[in-house]
């Protein structure tokens, strides 16, 4: 249950968060948290991350059904396996997805509000980006994902120094 615990949380954190953006700032309105580095801008995603395949909401609907299903199925089968880190990676991934499936499926969009703008100078070239605007499901897939590499890349080294292990006994 802790496992489905953490997706609930990343969940209700996400909903919250976007609520409060709906009732308390109109679409393109701006909070600067930490100068023009870390602004809150309430903005609307109907497209995939990055805005792609905007206007796609019944795409969206089926493909998230099928891997919020896929997930589900996974983390069960991870979690008997007493595995730890991809559970807790998949639950992150889970909880983001659920959330962001709830704003299409109810409002056709998804609501953003966390950018960050860089603007600095290296090698004497002036460097500025502004990263897309994303949310809290947002941040829970991606960590998610990072998790599971992270797993993925522990699991190839035990599985390597198995193998070294392996020849030299």
């Amino acid at each position: 249950m802790l496992f489905y615990g953490i997706a609930l949380l990343i969940f209700v954190v996400d909903q919250l968060t976007k609520r409060w953006i709906v009732n308390n700032l109109t679409i393109g309105e701006n909070l600067h948290v930490i100068h023009d580095f870390f602004i809150i801008t309430s903005h609307r995603n109907r497209g995939a991350a990055f805005g792609i395949l905007q206007d796609q909401r019944w795409f969206f609907i089926i493909i998230t059904t099928v891997i919020l299903a896929g997930i589900i199925w996974y983390m069960q089968m991870v979690i008997r396996q007493r595995q730890r880190l991809m559970p807790t990676a998949l639950s992150l991934i889970l909880g983001g997805a659920l959330g962001n499936f709830i704003d299409r499926a109810l409002h056709g969009e998804v609501v953003d509000f966390f950018q960050f703008t860089f603007d600095f100078t290296i090698f004497g070239k002036s460097v500025y980006y502004v990263y897309p605007i994303f949310n809290v499901a947002d941040m829970g897939i991606v960590i998610g994902v990072g998790l599971i590499l992270l797993d993925s890349f522990l699991t190839w080294r035990r599985e390597k120094r198995g193998m070294v292990n392996d020849a030299q006994g």
